[in-house]
Formats: structure tokens, C-alpha cells, sequence
């Protein structure tokens, strides 16, 4: 399959991307936008904007996906949430509901695959040194001419000095639980929140 991609804030462009997705086994839903601010400041359209493109691109996905792969009793749902889902952080509530509400839809369609080979799990995510993230530290660190290494070692002391890895999570390091779950070895893995957080949830 050619690689074909579209703007989940643009909804013409995401019905183009659904009806040319066909045939698929394996679904990572992995869109997400995020910003800090205070509640109060968080407009009814920041509220929308956040549900459209943080839950409703994987629910559109899924619907999409998930017949062809009852037909074929086999298949993979994967939904990036974040520990922030669990432990909203107060500055980031809209981006916390968001990541809450995938878990709900992602626990409730894992119900649907009995007696298939189709599993559906959520992947909870610690703080990740993502592209969006490397962007806002870099900008950080530029206006206030710091190393960007010192920068994020900095950051991570004040918001999570307990992480246990002591840095920012790598996305590989993520992406290696998602390979897992990715495959057939996984099978008996269904219907679960994992976590990849390096101990920022501290619960059991």
C-alpha cells in the first residue's frame, strides 16, 4: 500500500483517508494534540477541538477497521493514551479527558472480539520526548539561551522527579510495547491499559 495520510483537523480529507483504507490488520491510534493551560482559559472550542482530533480520529479509525476485521477474526487496536489520563494534570484537563475517554473506548471494544483473534489495549504513556514535545523545549531553550540537554533535564526534575528512568521517555521505548502488542505473541493480552511510564503512576 502507497502511504496516504490526511489532517485529522480537515473532515473531508479525513473521509478520503477512510475510504481508502482497506485490508488493514493492525490500527495504532496514535493522533494527539496537546498544550498546557489553565481551566479557566480553556474555551467550549478548545474543548471540541481537543475531543475531535484526540478521540474522535480513533473512533472514526476503528469503525472503520474493525468490521473487515471481524470478517477475517483477526487483527490488532492499539490506542496511545498517557498516564495523564489516569493522573490529569491540572494544567493539561482538556488534554487529560481526551486521554481518559480512549481508554472507556478502548476497553468497551475489546467486549466485541470474543471469540476472534482481534485484541484492543491502551498503551499509557509516561512523559515522551516526541516531536511536539522536542519542539517546545527547543523554542524554551532557545529564548532563554540554555543547552537543550540541560533544558530537558530540567524540565523533567520539576514535573517528574520521580520517573524512574530520570529522563524523558524515547519513543522506540514505546513503540516496543506497541510491537508487541502488534503481534501474535499477544493474543492473550486483550482488553488492557499498559503502562510505559517508567513509574510516574505510582499505584500498583
Amino acid at each position: 500500500m502507497s502511504a496516504i495520510s490526511a489532517d485529522f483537523t480537515n473532515k473531508s480529507e479525513v473521509n478520503k483517508l477512510l475510504e481508502e483504507l482497506t485490508d488493514i490488520d493492525i490500527l495504532i491510534n496514535n493522533v494527539g494534540i496537546f498544550d498546557i493551560s489553565d481551566f479557566e482559559n480553556i474555551l467550549d472550542d478548545d474543548w471540541y477541538k481537543y475531543f475531535e482530533i484526540n478521540v474522535m480520529s480513533s473512533v472514526r479509525l476503528s469503525r472503520q477497521l474493525f468490521p473487515q476485521m471481524l470478517t477475517k477474526k483477526w487483527g490488532r487496536i492499539i490506542f496511545i493514551s498517557s498516564e495523564s489520563g489516569v493522573n490529569v494534570p491540572p494544567n493539561m484537563i482538556h488534554y487529560g479527558m481526551t486521554k481518559a475517554a480512549l481508554s472507556a473506548v478502548a476497553n468497551g471494544l475489546s467486549k466485541l472480539t470474543k471469540g476472534t483473534e482481534i485484541t484492543v489495549n491502551t498503551v499509557l504513556g509516561g512523559p515522551t520526548y516526541s516531536d511536539g514535545v522536542a519542539e517546545v523545549i527547543e523554542q524554551i531553550a532557545g529564548a532563554q539561551n540554555i543547552e537543550i540537554d540541560d533544558m530537558k533535564s530540567s524540565i523533567i526534575q520539576q514535573s517528574n522527579p520521580h520517573i524512574l528512568l530520570q529522563r524523558f521517555i524515547d519513543p522506540k521505548e514505546i513503540a516496543n510495547l506497541v510491537s508487541y502488542l502488534s503481534s501474535p505473541l499477544s493474543i492473550a493480552t486483550n482488553g488492557a491499559s499498559l503502562r510505559a511510564d517508567s513509574g510516574v503512576l505510582k499505584t500498583i
